[in-house]
């Protein structure tokens, strides 16, 4: 057994040892300069070809105050909010301290609790890294700024240095960023709001909300906004820091904070690009916003600077060409959204997310979800008869010269022989944009001519399911889908964003092969690369003949439906154009083997992102998806495409299966159609998306088995059916125009 000397000695030794290390370690730590304190950095982006974009620096967004220019209400709602014992206590919280070494130690999350003190510290002086030797210096230094500063500088300093969101560092800057005021005039009502963001803005701002999906963001951080705003004021006056009186009147009403506003280099497209790339970056890293905006990261982008000119420069040559408001009032509000994804990669190369943060919008509208995409939806029921058959042929894939009932109002089965119904159990009627009488054609000219009648069927017969699954394997995210998987999934009640539409179409473009939609190539912090940032993987997302027969049915449409107007392009090109319920929006999506780009056109209230009518916008009966969306697709595709190769389409191998649908007449030999020949009679009536021409009898194809079929005229709108969603060429209601997000989450 030692002795007690022993034992005596060596405790006082270890004792010793720990005051001395304590000691020295108080000693060596000094407390660097406040005018140098959390300095922000700028996180700069770059181009794809590594010239700079823009420096996004929050530096200049901060001003220190003084505590005098603080009011008492900002003062108080922080100290009972976060540290109520500030006046009186030491600014070290040994117990916080404790649990959050016990934390790290065991790999778990560190906690918050720390004093004013600590976070003013950790603000000032120290990075935001989780570690035992951070947690260390936290304490030595707070200890001597606990005595070396009075409680007021302390107090003055944290409130100059914390982060409100928004890009504002300092109670100064957070006064004019969401109040448009001076600090000194903040109201104890704001004053609590602001202290409510302390605890984090990407939760508590109610309209910077920066997630994947903002407007579902927005509602829930303006539910965690008011709870926290009112529990501070509940404090503040439980701790008798303001009157009953004051309580009574800041608590009578939210102070919503006034909208986001345009920084300094965010105009143009540019405030889109960044506002992708950022999302990108918090969603394939563990950096958290609050870091991220802390600033010094490089993002290094796959934005190509004169394809993104383009497009902008596209959309708004016809823009001012077709669209006047002070001329014509339906003409208001009209917005437009795009982007362009190269194929068997998935690179963003351009977007166009609308007129620019510096003109008070500040939706990304490549990146919306909320605008239904009509009838180029199609290509996936297509793509699933190809690959899946229907219920009849038992797995086996159907030929796009399967023949389907292309006439207006036909009931809808279901595939054991009953017919659809509405919610109210009445017959679902399935209507088209045309009444003429086409009788049973194949779905590839059903294709051509946008003609609802066959695809609503064929999907009821492939099952939406499978139409659903093909989607989703193409690119489109499960969250941007109609969960009500009725007859009119089929043509459009989805709404996935312009980044996801091209993608998919991406998919058809490159035999099959998929990639997922990326904006940023690598990201770097002190030049060293942040993990996360590797290419999405290719796959192989569908059978390599069935993208293919697509490419050849949507090249069609160009040559001889209703995308004619991209004819224009003098290239070999495949697309589908889309118009939904009430003319609610318009879309076109069509490709190179270069290039997907996809054009969303629509009209939407600004007081509740609602989506209006464009009957009547542009001086003419209606918008369609092969009027203004075509034109841009091909202004822009012209362009950037200029000087490159036309390396075409691979050849699509016929699929022979022929499964018509039920009641067609059997077929019946008949000569091979050529381009001279013409229909034997002309449709009654010529659909909105061609007003200018009849429907051609041919079809463009290379090979005699894709020409079995003649006639017709554009197609396109769906009925109104009570209770079941429908569309004009496609179908479907309004889900709100929020940010759906193309990466993960609702990004579209």
């Amino acid at each position: 057994m030692p002795s007690w000397r022993l034992v005596s000695s060596l405790c006082v030794l270890f004792f010793g040892s720990i005051v001395a290390a304590v000691g020295v370690g108080y000693a060596m730590v000094s407390i660097p300069s406040e005018n140098t304190a959390a300095k922000s950095q700028n996180n700069v982006y770059y181009w794809s070809n590594g010239d700079q974009m823009v420096a996004t620096g929050t530096g200049a967004n901060r001003q220190n105050i003084t505590i005098a220019d603080i009011p008492k209400a900002m003062q108080w709602s922080v100290i009972s909010a976060e540290n109520k014992s500030f006046y009186t206590d030491s600014g070290v919280d040994p117990m916080g301290i404790a649990r959050a070494l016990v934390n790290m130690a065991k790999g778990g999350q560190t906690q918050g609790g720390s004093t004013i003190t600590q976070q003013f510290v950790k603000n000032t002086y120290l990075s935001q890294e989780q570690t035992v030797t951070r947690k260390f210096k936290e304490m030595f230094i707070s200890i001597k700024v606990g005595t070396s500063l009075s409680k007021e500088q302390v107090l003055q300093g944290y409130l100059n240095t914390s982060y409100y969101g928004r890009g504002a560092y300092g109670i100064q800057a957070a006064a004019q960023t969401y109040y448009g005021v001076d600090a000194v005039k903040l109201t104890p009502s704001q004053c609590a709001f602001l202290a409510a963001l302390l605890k984090g803005p990407t939760y508590y701002d109610p309209i910077g909300a920066t997630n994947i999906d903002p407007a579902a963001t927005a509602d829930a951080n303006r539910k965690r906004s008011e709870a926290r705003w009112s529990w501070i004021l509940e404090q503040m006056h439980n701790d008798k820091h303001i009157t009953d009186a004051e309580y009574q009147t800041a608590i009578k009403k939210y102070p919503m904070p006034q909208g986001l506003k345009a920084t300094k280099g965010m105009t143009g497209q540019i405030s889109y690009l960044v506002d992708t790339a950022k999302k990108y970056v918090l969603n394939h890293s563990n950096i958290s916003q609050t870091e991220f905006d802390k600033g010094g990261f490089q993002i290094y982008t796959t934005f190509e600077k004169a394809k993104v000119n383009e497009l902008s420069a596209a959309v708004k040559k016809v823009q001012k060409d077709r669209i006047d408001p002070k001329k014509r009032s339906l003409d208001k509000y009209v917005q437009f959204g795009a982007a362009s994804v190269r194929p068997k990669d998935g690179a963003i190369v351009a977007l166009y997310g609308g007129d620019g943060y510096e003109n008070g919008h500040f939706t990304n509208n490549a990146d919306t979800s909320g605008v239904p995409v009509g009838s180029t939806w199609k290509p996936f029921v297509l793509a699933a008869a190809m690959e899946y058959g229907t219920y009849k042929t038992d797995g086996v894939g159907i030929s796009p010269l399967s023949k389907y009932n292309g006439d207006d109002h036909l009931k809808v089965r279901n595939q054991d022989g009953t017919y659809v119904l509405n919610k109210d159990n009445s017959i679902f009627y399935q209507n088209n944009e045309s009444k003429y009488p086409w009788g049973y054609i194949t779905l590839r000219k059903a294709m051509e001519q946008s003609i609802n009648t066959p695809y609503v069927q064929l999907g009821m017969d492939v099952g939406m399911t499978k139409v659903k699954a093909v989607a989703k394997s193409a690119g489109i995210l499960d969250a941007s889908m109609t969960k009500d998987l009725n007859a009119s999934f089929a043509i459009g009640t989805s709404t996935p964003s312009a980044i996801r539409m091209a993608d998919a179409y991406a998919t058809f473009a490159a035999s099959g092969k998929q990639a997922d939609p990326y904006s940023v190539t690598s990201v770097k912090q002190g030049g060293q690369p942040v993990p996360g940032f590797d290419k999405p993987a290719v796959k192989q997302a569908m059978p390599e003949n069935v993208a293919n027969n697509v490419t050849d049915t949507l090249e069609n449409v160009i040559q001889n439906g209703t995308a004619k107007n991209a004819k224009a392009l003098g290239r070999s090109a495949a697309g589908k154009t889309g118009t939904t319920d009430s003319n609610k929006s318009a879309w076109f999506v069509g490709y190179t083997q270069q290039l997907s780009t996809s054009i969303a056109m629509f009209r939407e209230n600004p007081k509740d992102a609602e989506l209006l009518s464009m009957n009547g916008t542009a001086g003419v009966p209606s918008i369609h998806g092969g009027d203004i969306p075509t034109s841009i697709w091909t202004e822009y595709m012209e362009a950037a495409l200029k000087g490159a190769s036309d390396p075409g389409f691979p050849d699509a191998t016929k699929i022979d299966k022929v499964q018509n649908e039920d009641g067609a007449p059997s077929p019946t030999p008949t000569p091979v159609v050529t381009p001279s020949e013409t229909p034997s009679e002309t449709p009654s009536e010529t659909p909105s998306e061609t007003p200018s021409s009849t429907p051609s009898a041919t079809e463009s194809c290379r090979f005699s088995w894709q020409c079995s079929d003649n006639g017709g005229t554009d197609g396109g709108t769906t009925s109104t059916p009570t209770d079941t969603a429908t569309a004009t060429e496609s179908s479907g209601t309004n889900n709100g125009n929020g940010n759906g997000g193309i990466f993960g989450g609702a990004t579209g």
